[in-house]
């Protein structure tokens, strides 16, 4: 038998097993023989009901809220629709006076998620090559926690679609331009760990993950860590030899390239203003300053580096719906003696959903 007949047998006969599993789940729910609620769960031995007990000790300390300003949802799961769209903005300034100023194109994904308490899982179709005709990718990976603690961000982001230089020349009067830039290739990795002062009363997972209910307008102060490896790779070997004149002698074969791991120490703040009954609006910002190791064109370099995030959101919830309004701004700062370069990028993001339990 071929490799592909097998292949096709095997799904066949998995596909087979996975409706056989949630045929034998559906029955055994609707006979109150199985259930996944944790009462049941806990009467199923020991260990079992020491986990039970363990889970909910954790869930008591570590999202245990004031009632009169943060509530749960009452439910465990949620469904949501997304739309998210990224627009990239850099900005170099150079030690002899040269101005480059460079916007990305926009890009747009549709996806559905389906979330479990933390755990949320969902796939993104870009949709945007379907109307631009372009065929270059970018990618954007994020996985949020958030109880009434701590916060934790991690993020990997992968940009190489088109851009486009909109000015150059002397930064007193840049020249107006329009020349597509095909020699961008950025990456992203980044981990964030904070902690929220005023965690019993204001909820961050309110604003921005939809998983709890701001009562009461409130705000909290919050600090931590965040460690960010950033990727850069600009190639101008393509632009008009008049313009690649303009650019530091020390950027071989014309080329810009940054690969630095940062480490920064975050201090921010955010706000939820509860707007009615059913809206709520919030606002967070959190500069992030520290350490900056590696190699800028193939130079090494440590220095200070600085880093902010800016972010608000816009929420409508009536019963078991929600429909959230996102937006966020990422800005980064890299300088050494030949240049500086601002990198800023744009984020909005919509989604529709719907929450529900299964046990």
């Amino acid at each position: 038998m071929s490799h592909t007949a097998t292949s096709s047998v095997f799904r066949r006969r998995f596909i087979r097993m996975i409706f056989v599993v949630v045929a034998f789940v559906a029955s055994a729910q609707s006979g109150h023989a199985f259930s996944l609620a944790l009462d049941s769960i806990a009467e199923w031995g020991k260990f079992p009901r020491f986990c039970i007990k363990t889970y909910r000790w954790g869930d008591r300390f570590f999202n245990s809220y004031d009632s009169t300003y943060v509530v749960g949802t009452g439910t465990k799961f949620n469904v949501k629709f997304k739309t998210d769209s990224w627009v990239d903005h850099y900005l170099f300034e150079l030690e002899n006076g040269t101005r480059i100023n460079m916007v990305s194109d926009a890009s747009t994904a549709m996806g559905a998620y389906v979330t479990y308490l933390a755990v949320s899982v969902g796939y993104d179709l870009n949709i945007s090559r379907y109307f631009n005709g372009n065929t270059k990718s970018r990618k954007r990976f994020n996985f949020a926690f958030n109880c009434a603690l701590f916060g934790a961000d991690l993020y990997i982001y992968d940009n190489n679609i088109g851009t486009t230089i909109t000015r150059f020349g002397h930064r007193d009067q840049p020249d107006k331009v329009h020349i597509p830039f095909k020699g961008l290739d950025n990456k992203a990795f980044g981990l964030d760990l904070y902690y929220f002062l005023n965690n019993k009363r204001y909820s961050q997972a309110a604003a921005f993950n939809f998983s709890k209910r701001q009562r009461k307008s409130q705000g909290s102060w919050y600090f931590g860590f965040s460690y960010m490896n950033e990727k850069y790779n600009f190639n101008f070997s393509g632009l008009s030899e008049d313009l690649k004149e303009q650019l530091p002698v020390i950027w071989n074969d014309y080329s810009y390239n940054v690969t630095v791991q940062n480490y920064f120490l975050k201090v921010g703040y955010g706000y939820n203003w509860v707007m009615g009954r059913h809206w709520l609006v919030s606002i967070s910002e959190s500069p992030m300053f520290g350490m900056r190791k590696g190699e800028v064109n193939n130079i090494i370099k440590n220095r200070f580096g600085a880093y902010n995030v800016l972010r608000a959101s816009s929420v409508y919830n009536r019963g078991n719906f929600f429909t959230g309004l996102v937006g966020r701004v990422y800005t980064s700062l890299i300088k050494d003696r030949e240049s500086m370069m601002f990198s800023n990028m744009y984020s909005f993001e919509l989604s529709v959903g719907y929450r529900f339990n299964l046990w």
